[in-house]
């Protein structure tokens, strides 16, 4: 077997990193831009008057990068062809996504926002593969920034337990319109504030704990009984997760985004591709921060030594470079499985190794963050280097959608045989 890149990927990353250069790089370090990375990040990037949303000054930015990477021909680059994409395969984005966060931070791919030149774009292969005509014809517009769907799937009182949902959606006639009223509460809905869709999952029919039941619906943001309540101040700042609550909510029969009861189909499209990519930005981010605290130490001579030299700073960095080594292995690997299967045989056979992935990324980057602000000491932890934002983001990683438990909950599904085959 041949673990090296194919010569064609390596070519395009260099391609990648000369529009980096060219086009990017300038946007970044133009009228103060770089304010949005350096110590000043987490303020220039939150509007602390508005209920600490992100600023406009800095969506707007990521937007102008993806309309640059989009006339270039990259934004598009993971989703098939016929959408203007180059039918990307999720190794090539394994490679990308990681070649990306081991440059650190900048605008070229911001994990805080999964925002990137090549981008993820789950809502374009949910639309592709369960749309209607109608709904397919969104894929450009949510892609340019046209429409913004959110996914509202976690609830405030189930977390990432979405078998057992409270929203609940009933048939109902409203001015002789065939269709739905939807009553429930979701939380985590990122993007609401700019959001002209939600991609709304509803139980409706079955039992609290039934994965049949629950479909999925394309509510319009603006629909009369649809509020956002509040916005979650989090770890990481500017936020823009809101729990929202929806009040007899009136949508058409059109708006039923896949089939009805099978809804929980999307959530587990969205979530494959993403948490593969994920795992991969978490292990780049990690050997950035390897990296940096290999080269600082070679630098760093307190008291006329080299702290290289000092096992005390080797043996950690040694074991995590170690871990890093392995785990692209097993992402590379898993990400060329998961091009050679369909969908449900990626759920039915390799969703444990997927999350075997994701949880163990997330770890790895946040002890390599970790070991990065102490090896920098007193400046490591300081605002002044990127270490603390990587920490917290991934941090995060570890609590939100259920990272942690919920990913080792699917590893011991497969390993002790209640979920897929039980091969391991």
């Amino acid at each position: 077997m041949d673990f090296n890149l194919p010569a064609d990927l390596t070519a395009y990353l260099a391609e990648l990193d000369r529009f980096i250069e060219r086009e990017i790089k300038p946007l970044e370090e133009a009228d103060d831009n770089i304010r949005f990375f350096d110590h000043r990040r987490e303020w220039a990037r939150t509007d602390f008057d508005k209920g600490g949303l992100p600023r406009h000054e800095w969506e707007l930015l990521l937007r102008k990068a993806k309309n640059l990477a989009d006339a270039a021909g990259h934004l598009r680059f993971a989703i098939p062809k016929r959408y203007g994409g180059k039918d990307g395969s999720n190794l090539w984005m394994a490679v990308i996504r990681e070649h990306f966060a081991s440059k650190g931070l900048g605008l070229h791919n911001d994990l805080q926002n999964e925002h990137s030149i090549v981008g993820n774009l789950p809502i374009v292969t949910m639309l592709d593969r369960y749309g209607t005509d109608e709904q397919k014809a969104m894929i450009d517009g949510s892609i340019t920034g046209k429409y913004r769907i959110t996914f509202g799937l976690t609830e405030p009182e189930h977390g990432s337990d979405a078998t057992h949902m409270e929203t609940r959606a009933v048939q109902a006639t409203r001015d002789n319109v065939k269709g739905w009223i939807i009553n429930g509460e979701k939380m985590w809905t990122t993007g609401m504030h700019v959001a002209t869709h939600c991609a709304l999952f509803a139980r409706t029919s079955g039992n609290d704990g039934d994965a049949r039941g629950i479909s999925c619906f394309l509510v319009p943001a603006k629909s009369a009984g649809v509020k956002v309540e509040e916005y979650m101040w989090t770890f990481n700042m500017p936020t823009d997760h809101p729990r929202v609550s929806f009040t007899d909510v009136f949508v058409p029969e059109d708006a039923q985004f896949g089939e009805v009861g099978r809804g929980l189909s999307l959530a587990q499209c969205f979530v494959h591709e993403n948490r593969i990519r994920q795992a991969a930005s978490s292990l780049g981010a990690a050997v950035y921060c390897i990296n940096e605290s290999v080269k600082y130490a070679r630098e760093r001579k307190p008291f006329g030594k080299a702290l290289a030299e000092n096992q005390a700073i080797q043996w950690p960095l040694v074991e995590l470079a170690t871990q890093a080594e392995m785990l692209r292995l097993l992402i590379r690997k898993t990400a060329w499985e998961m091009d050679q299967l369909t969908q449900a045989q990626v759920e039915h056979t390799l969703s444990d190794r997927v999350s075997m992935c994701n949880f163990w990324a997330n770890r790895l980057c946040c002890e390599a963050a970790d070991r990065a602000m102490q090896v920098h000491g007193g400046m490591g932890y300081s605002r002044h280097k990127p270490f603390e934002h990587i920490y917290r983001h991934h941090r995060r990683y570890r609590i939100t959608e259920g990272s942690e438990e919920i990913q080792k909950r699917k590893v011991a599904g497969f390993l002790f045989g209640y979920m897929g085959a039980g091969k391991h």
